[in-house]
């Protein structure tokens, strides 16, 4: 179709001159035909084979719904005689074949998944090794300055130097977040670990009484375990099973007729109780011949009760490794050791809380094997989609956006303790660390917003539409939030003044302590701390006194009766200003005679202050040192 080749098939002579070149594109466009039909041949039998699988795959996904629905209720139902029943010889074969085609299947699932989940197991080892990293710099930050005594006060129990039993716990204990959906055995494995574990860290830490219980417990546990791996006869096997479980049960019993004596904490109640409650139902459903029904209640008693008792511990390992930040970050920028630890522990206190309460729901669920069935019950509930008018949400978007936006205002509010910043005084000399957690803050609140409402799923027009709600609002009633919200981000970025710095707004002086989105905190020198709406604080003129540095001149007036010799008493109050503390040597100071009348003659004493901070101190400490000089030179001071 192109005219150039067109017209050298019309004209003879340019087609003979060209005729070698024509040949040439003839054969390559019969290759390129044949190929084209070649390659579009093999994309139709890619496609057929991918229907072809997709359709298999499907059906096997359908077929395995029929067996999951078959298997709830089948659990549910008799799978051998009652345990008193004469035949349960006869019928130990069958019963046999099953517990062991139950295990071989459970290998091959267990097997299965540990080769196709590698990334989510190597993304859980990352975590643990970050974890050790984390809490191993921080200490040896401390033993390089030789302040490890600083942390003595916390009391650390399950942290050290060298914490590879902290990280495996941490790591454990947040296995079951990185895979929703993982067999029942690989959580059962990772418990196991985690229970042998505490058991190693528990000896030393726990009263002998508790150890002793938690003992008994892990050896119940293995002798559950070795009952179902050992091959007996199916009658004595449940028998045994029996034994253990009822054993569970006085043991539940005693242990809680010593923990009301001890007054432990309530949730080794909580877990004591739900111990011998699913040991009661392993043994009604082992007497009524429900096999699966017994290994489920039974496993699930042991975890839930390891588990209650285990994820404190994980609560404390973090709660410690956070301490251990905001005290190693405090150590290395040389603030004070000792700060207020209970907002930061309180608000940690939170957090670590729900995600333990997570982190066990979603353990006990799958030890049950409801998980599936409960999380989808929950999803399909906050993923309904709802409408209010021409409004349309879900719970599961209200919910996210929430937690994201509390989860910002979290990091926002508690960020600067991580770098040693606790509020206090001692951060005010660290101008430049106070200013970028500052931005930080506002970043993270900005961010957190747009996240939030990135993830909930609003529609955009909605958002406009509040957005045009909101503009009315604040030209109805919302000028000053918004006046506050706006100046605050031009004291952030304008800088006008920083935390710590010494300023006077109006009739207010005192030093920065905080400048947030709303309003900014000075803190005077009685220890009173002003709060300041931000509007109110660019709409005054500000007088800053460490904008460029932390100078400030000093006058001090006295008035005395003579001056016998002005030049020695010039030159002695240079010497004087050498020796004192604070006072500025790049600029010397000076001695101006403001008045004369008669013999009184009044002085003024300037020099300028190193650190207006301290100016009190140094004002004093001057004044002292004249009142000593001019007695030296036996001037009276008027």
């Amino acid at each position: 179709k192109d005219t150039a080749i067109r017209h050298i098939y019309r004209d003879t002579a340019l087609r003979r001159i060209f005729s070698a070149q024509l040949k040439a594109l003839r054969v390559k466009w019969r290759a390129t035909d044949s190929l084209v039909r070649f390659t579009n041949t093999s994309i139709d039998n890619f496609k057929a084979i991918a229907s072809d699988n997709t359709v298999n795959v499907t059906e096997l996904m359908y077929q395995t719904d029929q067996e999951l629905d078959k298997t709830g209720p089948a659990a549910f139902g008799k799978q051998g005689p009652y345990l008193w029943e004469k035949d349960t010889a006869r019928k130990r074969d069958g019963s046999l074949n099953s517990i062991s085609a139950n295990n071989r299947l459970e290998n091959k699932i267990v097997r299965y998944y540990l080769m196709n989940t590698r990334t989510q197991r190597a993304w859980l080892f990352f975590t643990g090794i970050i974890f050790l990293v984390w809490v191993m710099y921080n200490y040896r930050s401390l033993k390089r300055r030789d302040r490890l005594d600083s942390i003595d006060r916390f009391h650390f129990q399950y942290i050290s130097a060298y914490p590879v039993s902290a990280a495996v716990i941490f790591m454990l204990s947040l296995a079951p977040l990185f895979d929703f959906n993982a067999p029942a055995i690989y959580i059962e494995g990772c418990q196991f670990l985690l229970m042998l574990i505490l058991t190693v860290l528990f000896r030393k830490r726990w009263p002998r009484p508790l150890f002793i219980c938690w003992c008994v417990t892990v050896f119940l546990f293995l002798l559950l375990s070795l009952t179902r791996l050992a091959g007996l006869h199916f009658f004595i096997q449940r028998w045994c099973v029996l034994f253990i479980n009822a054993g569970a049960v006085c043991f539940g019993i005693y242990f809680w007729s010593r923990l009301r004596k001890q007054k432990y904490h309530a949730i080794t109640f909580i877990a004591v109780a739900i111990y011998v409650f699913f040991n009661l139902f392993a043994i009604a459903s082992n007497l009524a011949g429900r096999i699966t029904l017994n290994q489920i209640f039974g496993y699930t008693a042991v975890y839930a009760f390891a588990q209650m008792l285990g994820l404190p511990v994980f609560v404390r390992l973090l709660e410690e490794a956070c301490l251990l930040q905001i005290q190693g970050s405090r150590i290395r920028n040389e603030y004070p050791d000792k700060f207020d630890s209970g907002p930061i522990l309180s608000a940690l206190r939170l957090l670590t809380a729900g995600l333990a309460i997570l982190i066990w729901s979603i353990t006990f669920t799958n030890n049950l094997n409801i998980f599936s069935y409960v999380y989808g019950v929950i999803h399909d509930f906050l993923a309904l989609p709802r409408t209010i008018g021409s409004i349309y949400f879900s719970f599961g978007g209200i919910l996210l956006f929430l937690g994201i936006i509390w989860l910002a205002n979290f990091l926002q509010k508690y960020i600067g303790y991580f770098f040693g910043d606790t509020g206090d005084e001692a951060g005010f000399n660290n101008k430049g660390q106070r200013s970028r957690l500052m931005i930080t803050r506002l970043v993270l609140l900005i961010s957190g917003f747009l996240i939030a409402v990135a993830a909930s799923g609003l529609p955009v027009d909605k958002i406009t539409v509040v957005l045009g709600a909101l503009g009315v609002g604040i030209g109805l009633g919302l000028q000053g939030i918004v006046n506050n919200f706006v100046s605050g981000v031009i004291l952030i970025f304008d800088r006008p003044l920083r935390i710590g710095d010494t300023v006077e707004v109006g009739d207010k002086k005192g030093r920065v302590k905080e400048i947030s989105i709303r309003s900014s905190t000075l803190l005077t020198a009685e220890g009173a701390e002003v709060i300041i709406p931000n509007g109110d604080l660019l709409s005054h003129n500000i007088v800053n006194w460490t904008l460029s540095n932390n100078h400030i001149r000093i006058d001090l007036p006295v008035t005395v009766d003579k001056v016998p010799d002005p030049e020695a008493l010039q030159q002695a109050f240079l010497e004087l200003m050498k020796k004192t503390e604070n006072v500025l040597q790049e600029r010397a100071p000076e001695i101006l005679f403001t008045n004369i009348k008669g013999n009184a003659v009044q002085l003024d004493f300037l020099f300028w202050c190193d650190d207006v901070t301290r100016l009190d101190n140094t004002r004093s400490e001057a004044r002292k040192a004249i009142y000593n000089l001019l007695r030296e030179k036996e001037m009276v001071i008027i």
